[in-house]
């Protein structure tokens, strides 16, 4: 579930399928912030992630930001990934990952890829500690992390600032949180 200033306003949801050696991730994104029965702001994203013998493989995504439409498309050729998006396109770092919360690996990388746009965002990846947090009356052991942007040049609305949680056991997304025009929080509701 997607909060903004403690209030639900929709869900991202993300649907595993694993086939042999292969995996695909759809994910799907939906909210809207109303005042007074009024949509201010609306926001969809659809996108779908692959994986081959544990490898990524490619990525597409379409999105409705405020009436704006963005995407991403991330194809190899020849060995080498490509991007196609509507903030850059061209080839693709030598080491990235796709800015996916789900996938705990993304604390290893330097670089991801934004699923929005296709832009390139150059990270910092701090763990900030061990923390018990509670979802839902559920209690969790998690591990805390902070994902900056490495250009401070960068202005306050492209600027990464986000604070994401993992089970310690499991390494399952609980958790991600930032400020941007209010506090946004994400909060797994339940995974199978």
């Amino acid at each position: 579930d997607l909060y903004r200033n403690n209030q639900l306003i929709g869900q991202h949801i993300y649907l595993f399928n694993r086939n042999g050696q292969n995996l695909t991730v759809q994910n799907k994104i939906n909210f809207k912030i109303e005042k007074f029965g009024v949509t201010l702001y609306r926001y969809s994203s659809e996108g779908l992630e692959k994986y081959t013998d544990g490898k990524f493989d490619s990525f597409s995504a379409t999105t409705n930001h405020n009436k704006k439409k963005k995407f991403c498309k991330i194809y190899k050729k020849e060995n080498k990934f490509f991007i196609e998006g509507s903030s850059y396109k061209g080839g693709a770092p030598e080491d990235f990952i796709i800015g996916s919360w789900w996938n705990h690996s993304i604390i290893k990388y330097g670089i991801q890829i934004s699923t929005g746009s296709g832009r390139i965002i150059k990270q910092n990846v701090s763990f900030v500690g061990k923390e018990t947090i509670e979802i839902d009356n559920k209690k969790y052991s998690a591990l805390k992390f902070n994902f900056s942007s490495k250009d401070q040049s960068l202005s306050k609305d492209k600027k990464l600032n986000m604070d994401v949680w993992y089970d310690e056991k499991t390494l399952i997304w609980l958790k991600a949180s930032y400020k941007k025009s209010g506090n946004w929080e994400y909060r797994l509701k339940y995974f199978e």
